[in-house]
């Protein structure tokens, strides 16, 4: 979206750098020294935007960043940012000229796309750093730890190659404690045995994402993958206290139309909401392609000149109403939709109760079309 476009519409998603620089920062000095951070910034950064928060968690102190798509790092190349990129999840083997290309550092579970990957780091003239996924328990992506110390043998032994990392991917993280956690260490130290009885020296291991690296320290290892409490967002309900975690997003819009409803009308799409008084209504220009889920439809409420006021009506892809209830504001006048910082009652997590879902879920949903706007850049 254009600097002009932007200018135009007053819904906009805000994201507080400084937060996201401060929530790193927590992570690295958890990690200690020893330990890396490797930023996650697939899916757009979560919706916060890829490039500006993969720039923000470098200057807290990451020192590599992740994503899922070979297209999610050329955006970071092309954005002049020289760090080590991991691509998480393999592509088709046909993008493997591009990974070596751009730079990336790929996962590598088959063998065939560790042979592509070995073509192209040789026609390159070039050495490939990547790191080998195994499955212990999840079953989504992933080696079968039976076949994994088979698989890294072969693949360290590929011209243009080098197992930079190995590692593996927690289901039940979100959990503290939770058991199955343990027997998926398990595995996986049993894997790094069979490795390392083979000869293979495998520099950098990990496990841990957010919610492991503050439950399960044994599992930080040499590094660690800062997905979701980058952004200040709770990797589970039960760790809710743990750390000084400042929600980096805040959604904003401004009152595009106030008018006087009588007693006992509907509002919006089915007249889901009638009104139990004559009262104000105020439009706003949000919807449910903005990032509003229709879900929360006479569910949410929004924050105007410091107070709170009830959403009501079916959400629109493109507009909602609010009750203002014995209250009136002119158009123009500013609206927090889903707060940010110190705005936990009605932010991210709320909005993620409300819904039954998580809070990746909310972030992730926001459109495209809402303009992102970054404060506090250094």
């Amino acid at each position: 979206m254009s600097a002009g476009t932007a200018a135009w519409r007053p819904t906009r998603v805000e994201v507080d750098l400084e937060c996201i620089r401060h929530n790193v920062g927590l992570f690295v000095e958890l990690a200690g020294p020893a330990c890396q951070v490797m930023a996650i910034v697939k899916a757009d950064g979560y919706g916060h935007g890829a490039v500006e928060t993969a720039r923000a968690a470098l200057q807290g102190g990451a020192r590599r960043l992740g994503v899922a798509l070979v297209e999610e790092g050329e955006e970071l190349r092309e954005a002049g940012l020289t760090a080590p990129i991991h691509l998480l999840f393999e592509p088709p083997p046909e993008a493997a000229a591009r990974v070596a290309e751009l730079d990336l550092i790929p996962t590598v579970y088959t063998t065939s796309y560790a042979h592509a990957l070995s073509r192209a780091a040789v026609a390159g003239d070039g050495k490939l750093k990547l790191h080998i996924k195994i499955d212990t328990g999840m079953h989504r992506m992933g080696a079968d730890p039976a076949e994994a110390a088979a698989l890294v043998l072969e693949v360290a032994s590929l011209p243009g190659i080098e197992v930079e990392g190995i590692y593996t991917h927690l289901a039940n993280a979100s959990l503290p404690g939770d058991p199955f956690s343990t027997q998926q260490w398990e595995v996986f130290r049993q894997v790094l045995e069979e490795v390392e009885a083979k000869g293979v020296e495998v520099p950098l291991r990990h496990v841990a994402a957010s919610g492991a690296s503050l439950s399960f320290p044994d599992s930080r290892l040499e590094m660690i993958r800062l997905g979701i409490a980058m952004y200040g967002l709770l990797p589970g309900s039960e760790y809710r206290g743990n750390l000084d975690l400042r929600p980096a997003l805040s959604i904003k819009t401004r009152i595009s139309r106030v008018f006087r409803v009588c007693e006992a009308e509907g509002v919006s799409y089915g007249l889901t909401y009638r009104c139990e008084r004559d009262t104000w209504i105020a439009v706003l220009p949000i919807g449910y392609a903005d990032g509003l889920p229709r879900a929360l439809s006479n569910r949410w409420e929004v924050l105007i000149a410091g107070k709170r006021y009830p959403q009501v009506g079916t959400v629109c892809m493109d507009l909602c109403m609010v009750d203002l209830v014995e209250d009136s504001y002119e158009p123009g006048e500013e609206v927090t939709v889903i707060g940010g910082y110190g705005a936990d009652e009605w932010g991210v997590e709320r909005a993620a109760e409300v819904l039954g879902t998580i809070n990746y879920e909310v972030v992730c949903g926001i459109g495209k079309r809402v303009p992102r706007i970054y404060l506090n850049r250094l």
